[in-house]
Formats: C-alpha cells, sequence, structure tokens
C-alpha cells in the first residue's frame, strides 16, 4: 500500500500509524488527504497550554512542522525531505479543549526543492490562528 493509501485509510480516525512519536503525541484526526494536501484536527489539551492558558506558539509551530512533514509522506517520494526553514505568522489563539484544523498544500515541487503551506484554524474556518510556510530539501539517498 502506498503512503498516500495508508493516510486515507485513517479519514475520521486518529492517525496512529506515523512513524513520528512525535505525531503519536499530538494524536491528529485525519480528516482529507490527497497527494501534497492534507487536513487534521487536533483537540488543544492542557499541556500545550502557555502560561496565560492559550495555545502555546511553539505546539502551534510543531503542529506546522509535522504536518507539513506528512503532507510530504503523502507525496510517495522516494527521498527523504528535511526542512530546510520554517517561517510562522501567528494570527489569534486557541483554548483548552478548542478543536484545531491544519490544512496543507505544495505550492511549489521542483527537482530538489519542495515549498509547502499550512493553514491552522478554528473548527468552523471562521478565524485563523497561524500561517506557516517552509521551504524542503530533497535528499537523495
Amino acid at each position: 500500500m502506498d503512503r498516500l493509501e495508508q493516510l486515507k485509510r485513517f479519514i475520521g480516525k486518529e492517525f496512529t500509524s506515523s512513524p513520528s512519536p512525535f505525531m503519536q503525541w499530538l494524536k491528529p484526526i485525519v480528516l482529507s488527504a490527497e497527494e501534497g494536501r492534507l487536513e487534521f484536527k487536533y483537540t488543544v489539551r492542557h499541556e500545550w497550554l502557555n502560561p496565560a492558558g492559550s495555545l502555546h506558539g511553539g505546539i502551534t509551530a510543531a503542529i506546522i512542522d509535522d504536518i507539513i512533514g506528512a503532507t510530504m509522506f503523502s507525496l510517495s517520494e522516494k527521498s527523504f525531505i528535511t526542512t530546510i526553514n520554517n517561517v510562522i505568522d501567528y494570527f489569534s489563539t486557541a483554548a483548552e479543549n478548542d478543536i484545531i484544523v491544519a490544512e496543507t498544500k505544495i505550492i511549489k515541487r521542483g527537482k530538489q526543492f519542495v515549498n509547502a503551506q499550512c493553514e491552522i484554524w478554528n473548527a468552523d474556518k471562521t478565524r485563523i490562528i497561524a500561517r506557516g510556510t517552509s521551504n524542503l530539501f530533497k535528499i537523495n539517498n
């Protein structure tokens, strides 16, 4: 089974098959999976909060980095793809037990480099929480 089909098998369920222990800790629910596009939802947990009681920016950044990595997984590339940089803009926040939705898309897929984007929204997608972009590099094995 290819990687994309593996992701699709988890639509509506927690993605427990990730090779990433960090993703397993985040406990995303797969909402949709297409080549180069993923949509996951998360429940904001207490340990994700900053001292002000809001979703910590570091967790937001980690979600963006992690789901973009999973988006690379959906491409079924033969090469390993590693992150070169992440740029994140924060617009709003979320509270404990809020549902947030992360959506990714590939902006540009070249021979050696990939540019990807992730947006994180509140549950009904009326308020954007953050937007991140990443440049990634294909490492030939």
